[in-house]
């Protein structure tokens, strides 16, 4: 899966302790047009977290998208997950390159620090993520981050740029154009009331990009 460069709309699971309901949304997601999917819940115990992601990483599997597993090398280890997201609090690149099989996904927060995303490169990540760009409700206490910045990476590193913080239809399409490959968004595709519906319309604006 590593030969699976991160790009096009990017979808981060909400908390949830509904595993029904969250499988069928991401379902709706896969099929609108996501093209990777990012496990993240810190609001459940570690076992129904180890059952939601197994099953995420069967319903990925069947779409042939990558199943991210945020801040938990464990788990992505345990599951055989296709690869895992850190940051800046949790394990290193280089840890998760040592306990995670060449072949698997490492991804990188580097906020509004580019210094980190060029450490995180020399490292051996896969991608890196930037934000937030916008307020966000997922992390309303995250650092803004300037459009600007995206500029700067798309010179100096070679590996896909996540835009990530407040990502709604009405603002993607700037992040995207100024250079970003990927777009991470949570509440504003999971609480849509067509979940599919959004992901597509989210995946029109690489259309001719991918």
């Amino acid at each position: 899966m590593r030969n699976h460069k991160i790009k096009g709309l990017y979808a981060i699971t909400p908390d949830s302790n509904n595993t029904g309901e969250l499988l069928d949304k991401t379902q709706q997601a896969l099929v609108g047009g996501a093209q990777c999917i990012q496990y993240r819940n810190k609001s459940v115990d570690n076992l129904l977290r180890k059952k939601q992601a197994g099953l995420l990483l069967q319903l990925c599997k069947k779409h042939a998208i990558p199943l991210i597993i945020n801040d938990d090398i464990d788990l992505a280890i345990e599951i055989d997950a296709d690869g895992v997201h850190v940051g800046r609090n949790d394990s290193s690149i280089s840890d998760a390159r040592k306990f995670l099989r060449q072949d698997k996904i490492v991804g990188a927060s580097c906020y509004n620090n580019l210094d980190l995303a060029i450490e995180a490169e020399k490292q051996g990540a896969d991608y890196v993520a930037f934000g937030a760009f916008f307020p966000s409700v997922t992390k309303p206490e995250a650092t803004p981050v300037s459009i600007r910045l995206i500029n700067q990476a798309r010179q100096i590193l070679t590996i896909p740029i996540v835009g990530i913080g407040g990502i709604q239809l009405t603002n993607a399409a700037m992040v995207i154009h100024n250079g970003c490959d990927a777009i991470a968004v949570c509440s504003n595709l999971f609480q849509a009331g067509d979940v599919r519906g959004r992901a597509a319309a989210y995946a029109q604006l690489f259309a001719g990009n991918l």
